[in-house]
């Protein structure tokens, strides 16, 4: 094998399969990416058994071949070269050598033979959808899936198709985050629970561009294609929560307030919520609602905050708490002026709505207030 291959070109392409590189493992051979060339172009591949990803670019190719190389080393030297070309070949002791203006780098290889295949996914059911579109869906429901592995079906997004809509959903417990959009060509049914860690990685790949993305479902592993990049992961196992039964229908209490304001407020008691002498513990913000006003403010023993803010209300006045976290988590996604929050009583859940985008909901559990 001997490339010449950009260091920009080369650098992306280790950055996009970096992660799934195996990092506690048995099996050495997890925490390499393979290389091979095809023809005029080189692909690199890295699989922890878990998710799988694949990089296609175009070099340089002057020798066929292929070879498996630590990837944390590997991505370390090529991220530190200069800005121009780099020659990588295997020399007669079986050494990848790296080689860029002045530096020079041998690095021990493993066999490519023995580097396990990703798995091949005959696809059952498939959409294709603009890269903005999924990147944006992603960043609206990511940040709500559980980090608790004693419940490993909250660990990943929901992906469920329903008469030609995508709906992704995600739930940790304490929230959950709906995000929906209706997909142009027809698709059949189905659903699938996509773990976090790869929609993170498919979402850092993605561009937030018109260029398209195809997701494919199999029985028990889920595929993500791009134009050069292809990641292959596990579907996870088990049932995942009915969601449309607990995210509530009816509200007494409504504001329609700016959500830039809100959130604003929000962060500043934020300030108090996080107690400097116990880092850990976050207190309850509490927010009390009477007739065209809300009043978020947080007492504890670091000391005590209190914003008002002015907004448009319907239905009863309310008292409620919640962990700012959760709330904040939100309203930094959403990108639209204003907002609805719709509330029952002191101990339902509340629920947040833009006002111009229907097809996205964040619920939100209360924390019980100290009398």
């Amino acid at each position: 094998m001997k490339i010449v291959c950009e260091k920009e070109k080369l650098l992306k392409g280790i950055n996009s399969v970096v992660k799934a590189v195996a990092n506690k493992t048995t099996m050495p051979i997890l925490e390499g990416i393979l290389i091979q060339t095809n023809d005029n172009e080189i692909k690199l591949t890295t699989y922890d058994l878990e998710i799988g990803i694949e990089y296609v670019m175009n070099c340089t190719i002057q020798e066929q071949g292929s070879a498996v190389v630590n990837a944390t080393m590997f991505s370390e030297i090529i991220r530190k070269l200069p800005d121009t070309d780099i020659l990588i070949y295997m020399n007669e002791n079986n050494l990848l050598v790296i080689e860029c203006e002045g530096s020079l780098y041998k690095l021990a290889t493993m066999n490519p033979d023995e580097f396990p295949e990703l798995p091949k996914i005959e696809v059952e059911y498939s959409i294709k959808l603009e890269q903005n579109i999924l990147k944006n869906m992603i960043r609206k429901t990511i940040f709500a899936v559980s980090t608790e592995e004693n419940r490993p079906i909250f660990t990943g997004c929901l992906f469920e198709i329903i008469d030609n809509k995508l709906n992704v959903v995600s739930v940790d417990g304490f929230r959950l985050a709906l995000k929906s959009n209706f997909i142009n060509t027809k698709v059949n049914d189905f659903k699938a629970v996509i773990p976090g860690k790869t929609l993170n990685e498919v979402n850092k790949i993605m561009t937030d561009s018109y260029d398209t993305i195809v997701i494919g479902v199999a029985k028990n592993q889920a595929l993500f294609e791009m134009e050069n990049c292809k990641i292959v992961t596990r579907i996870l196992d088990g049932e995942f929560l009915n969601y449309n039964n607990v995210i509530p229908e009816n509200w007494d209490t409504r504001i329609r307030v700016n959500k830039n304001n809100f959130q604003n407020c929000f962060e500043r008691i934020s300030l108090i919520s996080a107690s400097s002498s116990e880092k850990e513990k976050k207190y309850p913000v509490k927010v009390t609602i009477d007739i065209g006003k809300v009043t978020i403010s947080c007492t504890n023993q670091t000391g005590d905050a209190k914003e008002e803010i002015y907004v448009a209300t319907e239905g009863k006045n309310l008292e409620i708490g919640f962990n700012p976290k959760y709330f904040l988590d939100a309203l930094k996604v959403i990108d639209d002026e204003e907002i609805y929050v719709d509330f029952g009583t002191s101990i339902s859940p509340a629920v947040i709505r833009p006002v111009d985008d229907g097809e996205y909901t964040y619920m939100i559990l209360p924390i019980k207030l100290k009398d």
